[in-house]
């Protein structure tokens, strides 16, 4: 790793937003299962293209135009986005707004100053259940990154920053360079989420990675990679604080924001945060964009830079090896997987998807080509983790964030369509095998 010039910036903010909306389900009641032609779509469907177009009016589209004027303005200003492949195939459907949604992404991308992550193609949680899937569609995200803005993705961040020394591993034999985790202090200790570190050596089991290797997006992996941390609490207060009139810091000032960042230790402050953030789950009426917009200028005044996590990287020293040896997230205060395998609806869901995969493959050769696209393709949907965070008991009864983005009345809802879902779709299978 380079050492830092000593003319540079004394920290930098490490700016990274993810871009996801899922495929909601349509209804499926008992009675449909065996016929039903479209999971997605159709006339029972849940409106997939008025969510998008409502959250491409308050956030896409006036967030990516902000993001352009701030890059343009300040060369010195950098961001990086993750974008599910799912996001990026409703942009590609849904007419002239997702046209526009997609052309003022390619127009930010176009600065240089804007790194793009790879990811899972369909935000799943393939990692927990098959290791070959989870590869295969880190590929297909980056085949799609590829054609769309015609880059090559080197940084990875799991879905729901869902992460483990062993995913770091695995990460590092395909041939990434770095990987995006939550800071948890509990794993932490009293190192500092502020500073770059190495994810510490595991073993993979050998199949594991073989997979890896096959897969890979470089000929030969690097030795290490370097793991970038979410500073939970400052991002958090942008993304979950900052219109809470109750918050003892509220209203929250680009100059109070500015400051804290400044007393802050580190080389750099990674604040990662759901892109939604601005104008969705902040109104444009809490003054979330005027925030944004005086933030770059603010940060650099107090000798504050940015830099993409490649930049990150490449600028900055390792300060030490970390070991997550359980897998955490950056959902809810557990921090843990809970948000999607807390109860036995979510695990049995999950099991069943999963368990599907073999029998997927087998199917795929022996039908046409459209046939297979779609069968696939419905498979690896069914497969989004938002189908088992509308699952979720947990905190259901406070009326917590798990309802706030549920499109079902109540969790059971959620999880009696969904394997109504799972239940055509096998049949299908089975009459596909049987000819």
């Amino acid at each position: 790793m380079k050492k830092k010039d000593q003319n540079q910036h004394q920290k930098s903010i490490c700016f990274y937003f993810q871009v996801h909306q899922p495929y909601r389900l349509s209804k499926c009641s008992a009675f449909e299962m065996g016929n039903k032609e479209e999971y997605f779509d159709g006339p029972e469907a849940y409106r997939n293209n008025a969510v998008f177009e409502k959250v491409a009016r308050k956030c896409y589209i006036p967030t990516n135009k902000l993001m352009l004027e701030l890059l343009q303005a300040h060369p010195e200003f950098k961001i990086s986005y993750s974008l599910s492949g799912v996001f990026l195939e409703q942009c590609l459907e849904y007419g002239e707004v997702g046209k526009k949604v997609l052309e003022s992404f390619k127009a930010l991308v176009k600065t240089g100053q804007v790194e793009i992550l790879s990811e899972t193609y369909y935000h799943s949680l393939s990692w927990l259940f098959s290791k070959k899937e989870f590869a295969e569609q880190i590929l297909k995200h980056q085949a799609l990154i590829k054609k769309i803005f015609n880059v090559k993705p080197t940084v990875f961040r799991n879905t729901e920053l869902i992460y483990s020394s062993e995913i770091a591993e695995f990460i590092r034999e395909m041939g990434f360079k770095g990987i995006l985790a939550e800071g948890w202090d509990y794993y932490l200790d009293w190192k500092s989420p502020n500073l770059l570190y190495h994810p510490e050596k595991v073993e993979l089991h050998p199949e594991d990675k073989k997979i890896a290797k096959n897969y890979s997006i470089r000929k030969k992996p690097l030795k290490n990679i370097a793991l970038l941390l979410k500073n939970y609490k400052l991002s958090d207060d942008i993304a979950f604080r900052f219109s809470n009139k109750g918050w003892a810091e509220w209203p929250l000032s680009t100059d109070k924001y500015a400051a804290w960042l400044d007393s802050t230790e580190g080389d750099t402050i990674n604040l990662f945060m759901d892109y939604e953030t601005f104008g969705e789950h902040q109104w444009e009426d809490t003054g979330i964009f005027n925030f944004m917009r005086h933030l770059p200028e603010a940060m650099l005044k107090q000798n504050i830079g940015f830099k993409t996590p490649s930049q990150t990287i490449q600028d900055n020293e390792i300060k030490g090896d970390l070991h997550i040896p359980h897998l955490m997230s950056w959902a809810d205060m557990e921090r843990d997987l809970s948000a999607w395998r807390s109860n036995e609806m979510q695990e049995s869901a999950l099991q069943r998807v999963f368990e599907l995969e073999q029998e997927v493959e087998q199917i795929l050769p022996k039908i046409h080509n459209k046939e297979s696209n779609k069968l696939q393709n419905d498979w690896r949907k069914l497969q989004t983790s938002d189908h088992f965070y509308y699952m979720c008991t947990k905190y259901w009864s406070d009326g917590d964030v798990h309802a706030y983005f549920s499109c079902y009345d109540s969790p059971y809802e959620a999880y009696i369509t969904y394997m109504n879902t799972l239940n055509d779709f096998e049949m299908k299978l089975k009459q596909l095998a049987a000819v």
